[in-house]
């Protein structure tokens, strides 16, 4: 299951922190890292220092340019977010979160995402809608502001927690091998977009005038988790609407 899970850091500014992240990650035996567009140098001797013998999980770091590209293969992505957003989107304690994992980590195929943002501003709404849901931790509200490294860290610490409940009770072959494929972020976006381009033809959906309907079906398609036959079933309901629209037009 640990091997399943992937921490991706956006924008991180301190070359310390991603060291620190590195080794709470080690710690709780977590070794997929994506950077996504780092604003410092991923190994410096403050990041080894800091990474205290994980610095191998530095240097086996994927850097990529967008979210999209760290989460392209995640059948679940979760985004830490430490503040309310004007859409509500589902919102887990880190504990709810581990409680989701063995199911979630099941099949071959799953990929899970545990996304952070920038130290001094986190992840943006954008960002933030593109993730299944969110990851809150209930910290002292006088005092809420947290490490990034410490973030990870205790979501980390849920994961293995996890992770050692589910060795007491491991699925059999034979149900691992009935669960369904669920569809991928990347399978979802390019949805998401040919959804936006059939409801715009259709004259469903004026981009000039959003009324946050993009955003608004997103989530209720990341909260649905469409499966890989579903979302075959999708895009082809899709193609026939467009097909169906072009006839008339004609």
């Amino acid at each position: 299951m640990l091997e399943r899970i992937r921490i991706v850091l956006i924008g991180t500014s301190h070359p310390g922190n991603i060291g620190a992240v590195a080794r709470a990650m080690h710690n709780m035996g977590l070794a997929d890292l994506r950077l996504v567009a780092p604003r410092c140098e991923v190994i410096t001797q403050e990041s080894i220092s800091r990474a205290s013998g994980a610095d191998h999980l530095l240097h086996s770091a994927q850097v990529v340019e967008t979210l999209e590209e760290a989460v392209a293969d995640a059948t679940l992505a979760v985004g830490a977010s430490a503040r309310s957003r004007t859409l509500p989107w589902p919102m887990l304690t880190p504990r709810e979160l581990g409680g989701r994992l063995s199911d979630e980590c099941r099949a071959d195929s799953a990929r899970v995402a545990l996304v952070f943002g920038r130290e001094d501003s986190g992840l943006t709404n954008a960002e933030l809608q593109r993730c299944h849901a969110h990851v809150h931790i209930p910290t002292n509200a006088d005092f809420s502001s947290l490490n990034l490294a410490a973030a990870v860290q205790v979501v980390a610490y849920e994961c293995r927690l996890a992770w050692l409940d589910g060795q007491q009770s491991a699925p059999s072959e034979s149900d691992a091998d009935t669960e369904a494929e669920l569809a991928t972020h990347e399978e979802l976006e390019r949805y998401f977009e040919h959804l936006e381009r059939t409801l715009i033809t259709i004259d469903f959906h004026d981009p000039d005038k959003p009324r946050q309907l993009m955003a608004r079906l997103r989530r209720l398609y990341l909260r649905a988790r469409v499966e890989k036959m579903e979302m075959g079933i999708l895009r082809g309901v899709l193609t026939a609407t467009e097909k169906a629209a072009a006839d008339k037009a004609r």
